[in-house]
Order: C-alpha cells, then structure tokens, then sequence
C-alpha cells in the first residue's frame, strides 16, 4: 500500500494554529471529524487523551504522534500538520513540537493499512526526512517526502536481503556480535514500529548484527526463534506491555519502556554488548516477569503498578453490585424488604460484593508473581474477609487491608519460591506450575493469613471502623474536606485513586456511603470547574479549549475526573490549584450535609440513590462554582497572536 494513501492531502494542516496541547489535539480532531474520518469526535478523543495520559507521544526531535483506535474511526488515516511556531506538547526532550501525525486507526484495521502505517512511523527516525518536513510549504511536497523515503528504504531493504543470501555476508556476519529486542507499545500502531527502526539503524552504525520482533496491532512479527535467542549476548526489551519473557531464562535482559528504544538505542546496544543487564530467571509462566529483568522502576512505581491491577480487576465487583445493592434499597423503600425483587437485587449486589476482596488480592498477586500466583492470592482474599473471627476475640474480618496484604504476600511468596526453584532440572519444570507453586504457596499463604495477618487486621479493621462510626461532624468534614481535594490533585493518578480506594474501602466494610459522596463530588468538580470557566470567561480561552469545555459539562456529571487532564497538562498551576479549592469545598461540605451515596460510580446520574439527594446536588454545584469562578478570574487572558 503506498504511504500517500494514509497521508490525505486534504487532511494536512500545514499552519496549525493551535498554541498549547489541549488546542492542538482539539484542532487535529476536529480535522479528522470535518474530514469525515471519525464519526464521533468526543469518543475519538477521549482514546487519544488516554493515550497522552500513559505517557507523552511528543518523542522529540519537534514530532508528536498522538494515535488511538477505535470504532469512531471510519477509515485508517494519517493527519499531517505542522506548526512554525511551536507548540509545547510535554515532549520527551522539553522541546516544542512542529510536526504532528495523528495517527487513526479502526478497530477493523486490516493488515495492509496497519503495515503501512507501521511503515511510515519507522521513517520518522530519519533525521533528514524530519528536516524537510519542517520546510515543506504544501500537501504535495509533504506526500512526495514521504514517498521518496519510503522508496529508498524499500531499494535499501532490498539490497539486504539479496546481500544477506550470498555465502560471504553470512561468513561476515557470524563475526560480528548479534543481540534480539523485543519492541510493544500499548497500542501499537506506532511507538512499536519506531523502536524496531531506531534500533535496526543503530545497530548497522555499531556493525553489530540484531533482530527486532515486534508486538504490534498485526500481532508479533518477526517472532524469535530459540536459536536466536540462544545466540544472543543478550536481549533488549522496549516495552510498555506484557510480552513472553520466559524464553530468554539466563539470558543478559535489559526492560525499558518503549520510548527508550526510539530515544536510547546506542545506550541499550552498548550496556547489552557489555553484559549490564541482570540475568533472567524463567519463572514458569507464560506471562512477563516483573523480577530480575533489568528494568528501571521505583519500588513505589511497582507498588503502585500492582495495586492498580488489583483495583481495576475489582472495580466491575464494585460498581455492578454496589449500584444494584443501591437500587434495591429504592425499591425496599416502595414495595417493602419482603419483595421478590427487592431480595433479588440486594442478594445479586451482595454477592457480587462477596467477591470483591478475593479478586483484589488476587489480581495483586497475579501482577507481582503472574498466574501461579493466582490460586493462593485469591485464597487469601477470602480469609481476609471471613477467617479473622475464628483466631481473635471479634466479629471483625481483616477486610480490605487484610485482602492488600493477602495479594502482596501472596505475590511475592510466589516470587520467592521461583527462585528457590530456578535451579531444578529442567526435566521437572513441569511440575512447577502443577504441583510445588500451588501447593507450597497455598501453604505459606495461608499459615502467614491465618495466624499473623488476619488476627492483625481484624483489630485494625474494628479499630478503624469504630473510629469512622465514633467520627464528630468537625472530624467527618475535615476528612472529607482532604478525600475531596486528593480526587483533585493529579485526575485519575496515585492522589486520585488513594482517595477512592480508601473510601471503597470504608463502603465494603461499614455499608457507609459518606465518604462515597465526598469522592464522588471531588472527582467531578474539576471538568465541571473547566466547562464553567470556558462557558464565562471565554476570552481566557482559544475556540478548541472552548469546544471540549462544553463536552466536560457531560464528562463532570458522569464523574469522569480525566475530562480536565488536557487543560491541566497546558495549564497546571491555575486548573489543578482552583479544582483541589473547589473539590475540596465540595467534598466536606456532603460530610456536613451528611450526604450518603450507597454506588461507588455514576456521578449525578446515582443522584436518586444518594441520602439527602438535594444536598448532594448542591455539594457539587457550590464545588464546581467556585473552583470555576477562581479558574475564570485567575487565568490570564489569551495573548493576540500576530
């Protein structure tokens, strides 16, 4: 497929007007939905804020790539436009950005389209193709670019090939030092691809012989045989998901993230030809490892990574049986505790809510130690929430701090049995997964639960619940006060989702939805604070910003906090200083109100499940208001542009 089939000459924007990252993806989107790429402007978006979200994809050098997938996309399409001034996109090396390639995939994409997409990512890594870009004056000259390279690297590749296939080049290049990389990126229609070339460019400059498979959307292509595997001095992984890890036990392994192998190639190549990655230990499944593999993650990041996994695998639990659980507390109030419903709906949500531990702890497990960490977490889950009685004095469970402490040690027991194994035969590697990590790990798993943290717990749990229960209104205010800002702070990062944890934790425990209310009002205040102050104080922003506020009015009832991710990342100081005052405000005021909310999700949508709904309503409206009216007053106003 030829390059200039993506690149839609009456798609580029060759004068992009935009000046900060939220007008930039705004104009480049609404581009695409004029053109009639996308079908649905804010469902197109909001992947490609999610995206932004993971990590930049200003990759330097001046160029973005911001690129989603989804069923909005009509066809598969590259938007090229290119900004004189600049614009400060958060890219990797702090450098404004000139160039831009949204990049639009449908979730259909055929392998023709993803090819050729992943073709013209892997041309961006050549600097002289970059430099003209940025003096290219038309559509025309910015397609005949790109096929002038693509032509050149298809001619070089050629030559490759037939120079590889003669006897001398294979004798050649037994002589020079050969390593393999693995490249992914969540997405990959992209990053993956531009990793692949960066390193495979680098690698010919260092005469050193390498070969990338890659993991993108077409799947894995240029898979690594064991041969070459074994060959190898040692392995680059440059990756932001999981890939198959066991194949290189003991091998030198470098794990960075993606971005590292289109930034960093000589580094990697250099510190794998002198053996400073750590040897990989296999750990018997099929999964990635996180342990002994060379990346270069704080301990709180690898904390936090696997407490995540254990939240998101437990929110459906959650959010399913805590608004069914809701909604027959409605009907209990109209057709009495005995009705068929009733019973129906409040059994479906409790049982639902019986799960919510064991899958916690599980999938904590499961991310420290993989699937033969599963079993035992999931077991240790359900003591925390059920064995405590039987071993202390109350009728107290440990509960959700029992069930956080149930997934890590079950995590890194499996962990720690890897390694006391790692050096068995390989003719009993069979029974590792079978027999010795289930057995023994339940074993570890259960003793530590039942004699040392389910007891523990169980008196920390009654401490706190007694505690929250006891609370005087100046303390529940105060609380809700700091859980109503923390939703604020950072919009679906570590503050966010430590508030909203805490407060599920207190739900699952007590049946209280106090603390559920103040979350609930924090996370919706900064969209709703970013529409108002669009809505009123219109000449603080640009038509884009204007745009997405008005979708934000939607995103803030819906308690969808990342609706404000964009004008906080132009803008941070004024939208994430006024959202924290308002959120804040918002929060401790449903604790003075004595606002309930039994749903752990839904926004204003569950309005008619909450205690003291009309208070609710105003908790959020007096929040959004007033972090709206320092925003509108507070930002200084657009400068004219010449």
């Amino acid at each position: 497929m030829d390059i200039r089939d993506l690149l839609l000459k009456d798609a580029m924007i060759m004068d992009l007007k935009a000046t900060t990252k939220a007008a930039a993806i705004d104009e480049l989107v609404h581009q695409y939905f004029v053109k009639g790429i996308i079908n649905d402007e804010e469902l197109y978006k909001q992947d490609i804020i999610k995206r932004e979200a993971e990590s930049t994809t200003g990759i330097g050098d001046g160029i973005a790539m911001p690129h989603a997938k989804n069923k909005a996309v009509q066809r598969a399409t590259v938007l090229f436009a290119k900004s004189d001034a600049g614009v400060d996109f958060a890219a990797l090396d702090g450098q404004p950005v000139h160039l831009f390639f949204m990049i639009a995939a449908p979730e259909g994409a055929n392998n023709t389209h993803l090819q050729a997409l992943a073709a013209l990512s892997s041309l961006l890594i050549n600097p002289d193709l970059v430099a003209a870009l940025k003096k290219a004056q038309t559509p025309d000259d910015v397609q005949q670019l790109f096929a002038d390279a693509q032509a050149a690297k298809e001619a070089k590749d050629a030559a490759d090939e037939a120079a590889a296939a003669k006897p001398a080049a294979t004798t050649q290049s037994t002589e020079r030092p050969f390593i393999v990389a693995v490249s992914a990126c969540p997405t990959g229609i992209a990053h993956t691809y531009m990793a692949e070339a960066a390193l495979q460019k680098q690698a010919e400059a260092m005469n050193v012989d390498i070969k990338v498979e890659t993991n993108g959307s077409e799947g894995v292509k240029h898979r690594l045989t064991a041969d070459d595997i074994k060959r190898a001095v040692g392995v680059i992984i440059t990756a932001d998901k999981k890939v198959e890890m066991d194949r290189f036990d003991g091998k030198h392994l470098l794990n960075r993230p993606v971005i590292d192998g289109i930034k960093k190639p000589e580094e990697l190549i250099n510190e794998t030809l002198a053996e400073k990655g750590s040897i990989f230990h296999a750990t018997g499944a099929d999964g990635s490892s996180n342990n002994d593999d060379g990346e270069s993650k704080s301990a709180w990041s690898k904390i936090y990574a696997n407490l995540m996994n254990g939240i998101s695998n437990m929110l459906p639990f959650v959010v399913g049986g805590g608004i069914l659980m809701a909604i027959s507390f409605m009907v209990e109030q109209t057709v009495g505790a005995h009705s068929t419903t009733f019973i129906f709906l409040n059994g479906i949500g409790n049982w639902a809510f019986s799960f919510l531990i064991p899958v916690l702890a599980a999938y904590i497990a499961v991310s420290i130690g993989d699937r033969p960490a599963l079993m035992p977490g999931f077991v240790g889950g359900f003591m925390a929430n059920t064995a405590a009685a039987s071993i202390v004095k109350t009728t107290s469970v440990a509960g959700f701090l029992g069930g956080l402490a149930a997934g890590f040690i079950a995590g890194y027991v499996i962990v720690l049995l890897k390694h006391l194994f790692r050096n068995l035969p390989k003719s009993l590697d069979g029974l590792k997964p079978m027999i010795f990590y289930p057995i023994l790990g339940l074993l570890i798993v259960g003793f530590l639960m039942y004699f040392i943290v389910d007891p523990i717990f169980a008196v920390i749990n009654h401490g706190l619940t007694t505690f929250l229960k006891s609370m005087g209104t100046g303390n529940a205010i105060l609380l809700g006060t700091v859980l109503g800002g923390m939703m604020s702070i950072d919009m679906g990062g570590p503050f966010n989702k430590a508030a909203y944890t805490f407060a599920i934790g207190v739900y699952t425990a007590t049946g209280d939805g106090k603390l559920m209310a103040a979350v609930m009002v924090g996370g919706m205040v900064p969209p709703l604070a970013t529409a108002i102050a669009t809505t009123f104080w219109k000449n603080k922003f640009t038509a884009d910003e204007r745009k997405a506020g008005i979708s934000n009015y939607v995103l803030g009832i819906s308690f969808i906090t990342e609706g404000a991710i964009p004008f906080a990342a132009s803008d941070p100081l004024h939208v994430i200083v006024s959202s924290v005052i308002g959120a804040a405000l918002g929060g401790g005021l449903t604790q003075l109100w004595h606002v309930s909310v039994p749903a752990p999700h839904g926004g204003l949508w569950v309005t008619p499940l909450a205690t003291n709904w009309v208070f609710y309503l105003l908790a959020v409206v007096i929040g959004a208001v007033v972090a709206g009216i320092i925003l509108g007053i507070w930002r200084p106003a657009l400068k004219e542009e010449n």
